[in-house]
């Protein structure tokens, strides 16, 4: 952090608060479901912005600090995927409807932007002074990458977990939705909507997340204003990219077993950093290489798949 000015600091965030206000804004003025192509158009929107940012990060810290900031944000930005299978599921079992969906996104989106300011703060000042910490990062994501590879996931019942069951202890809460707000006056009484729950369960499974995405980056660089902005560049997109892959997310078949790579490749560049260094363009070259072989291995299957089924589908 000190070698970034605290004036780099200040516009960033500045940037990140217009952005989220614009899209509020956009979002009370939108009567309809987010189309797949609207989807898509907000997805480069915020890419091409996180790009810009990286040219601006290269002209004031130079090409090396710009190429970890595109490094640590693929990185994010792919692990971020993971975060949208969650997302669906969420969503289907408290039955959110469409429109509300936006909102709980972006005010998740909000709550995420300060939990993992904190995490990667914390994360960054554990490794400066422990740096043997480092170590018990990339075992723990090695773990991780061998659970998402070979472990198979169970479905997930919200109803049942823990923050679910503190918070029906804690609150009052209504049953229905209330258009898209998180709370109601019911029988003279406010209480929480379902929609509230959803927007609660989202960004407790985004802090369960960011243990295994921030320390990634940390495989990157330490500099504490790289990490935090491919971070949080790579969240600001994640709304629109769920709304992009949310009726395409059963054709990504193979796509967790290249996350798991992901991770694994990132474990083994912190474990052995002392034996030898991978260079951060070689580092950038392997995530993006990984990404485009099993989503394009993934797309031609599914295709298949649906080919095949047409083919042998009984003629009505």
């Amino acid at each position: 952090m000190a070698t970034t000015s605290i004036w780099f600091w200040l516009a960033f965030n500045a940037g990140v608060f217009v952005a989220l206000t614009v899209d509020l804004v956009q979002f009370k003025h939108r009567d309809r479901e987010l189309s797949m192509r609207a989807a898509t158009h907000r997805v480069v929107i915020w890419i091409v912005l996180s790009l810009l940012f990286n040219l601006l990060v290269w002209k004031l810290r130079g090409p090396d600090k710009a190429l970890e900031f595109l490094t640590g944000y693929v990185i994010e930005y792919s692990l971020s995927v993971d975060n949208i299978f969650v997302f669906i599921l969420i969503f289907a079992y408290f039955r959110v409807p469409p429109l509300a969906q936006h909102r709980a996104l972006v005010w998740g989106i909000v709550g995420a932007l300060v939990m993992r300011g904190v995490m990667i703060w914390l994360g960054i000042e554990l490794v400066n002074r422990f740096d043997f910490i480092l170590y018990l990062f990339g075992a723990f994501l090695l773990v991780s990458a061998w659970r998402m590879f070979f472990v198979k996931q169970k479905p997930q019942d919200f109803g049942k977990s823990w923050i679910m069951r503190c918070c029906l202890r804690a609150f009052p809460i209504t049953p229905t939705f209330h258009d898209e707000h998180f709370k109601a006056r019911v029988n003279g009484r406010w209480m929480l909507t379902p929609l509230a729950l959803a927007l609660i369960v989202i960004d407790v499974m985004d802090l369960v997340f960011a243990v295994d995405s921030i320390p990634a980056v940390f495989a990157i660089t330490r500099d504490t204003f790289i990490v935090y902005t491919s971070n949080i560049c790579a969240i600001l997109g994640l709304r629109s990219l769920y709304f992009l892959l949310v009726k395409l997310i059963d054709r990504f078949i193979y796509l967790k077993s290249g996350l798991a790579i992901i991770l694994a490749f990132v474990g083994i560049k912190m474990i052995a950093r002392d034996v030898f260094t991978i260079p951060t363009p070689i580092s950038l070259a392997v995530v993006v290489a990984v990404l485009t072989t099993t989503i394009a291995v993934s797309m031609v299957a599914t295709r298949r798949e649906n080919a095949n089924h047409k083919d042998t589908a009984p003629e009505k």
